[in-house]
């Protein structure tokens, strides 16, 4: 397990980056926050990863990644070749972060190797673009081809939701539900957003 891809931190982060890495990840995958939820038993195996790459790196910042089997399998990358990748998907998650769809997705469709990460990208491309089912579907394939990763799955939920009421109010309304539309489409992207370190909506 490298535990600097498991905290989203670069090779060599301070101790204080690591800290504060690792609290932002425990407060959000509390058991708490996932009572009653399907997602209760994914968010228990990612605290733990969390917990365990934070006891391999709290005493050791100064640590290069190297030392560390990059390669191995574990409940984050389910045995993609996720880290191979890694500085390509990150550069195209802060793309999508920043509002630059276009340009994320001409990297996504450069890339050949179309694995779980590349899968939930592109979702995440569609679903900016109003794409709804192209956003979901590409979000099922991550989750099939990565089965325990949480953000995958939370974020395929989510739209899930968001889905269904939508369709439920729109019924209910004999589809005069244009504003209703762009609000769900704003909490949506906002959720989406949150998961990803971002914030679309300040005050959400």
């Amino acid at each position: 397990m490298n535990p600097y891809e498991v905290l989203g931190i670069k090779p060599g982060a301070s101790q204080d980056e690591i800290k504060s890495a690792y609290r932002k990840l425990v407060k959000q995958y509390h058991p708490d926050q996932y009572v009653d939820n399907p997602l209760k038993d994914l968010a228990e195996k990612k605290l733990a990863e969390v917990n365990q790459a934070y006891e391999m790196l709290k005493n050791n910042s100064g640590t290069s990644s190297s030392s560390y089997n990059s390669s191995s399998n574990n409940s984050y990358t389910n045995g993609e070749s996720y880290s191979s990748d890694t500085a390509q998907y990150a550069e195209i998650r802060r793309m999508i972060q920043s509002g630059n769809n276009i340009a994320a997705e001409t990297r996504l469709n450069s890339i050949s190797n179309r694995n779980a990460e590349w899968h939930f990208l592109y979702g995440m491309v569609m679903l900016n673009k109003g794409w709804f089912d192209a956003a979901i579907n590409n979000l099922e394939t991550a989750c099939r081809m990565d089965p325990n990763n949480f953000e995958y799955r939370q974020n395929l939920n989510n739209l899930r939701m968001r889905a269904r009421s939508y369709t439920n109010t729109y019924r209910t309304t004999g589809g005069n539900a244009n504003a209703f539309d762009c609000c769900i489409n704003l909490w949506c992207l906002d959720s989406i957003c949150e998961c990803m370190g971002g914030d679309l909506i300040g005050c959400c």
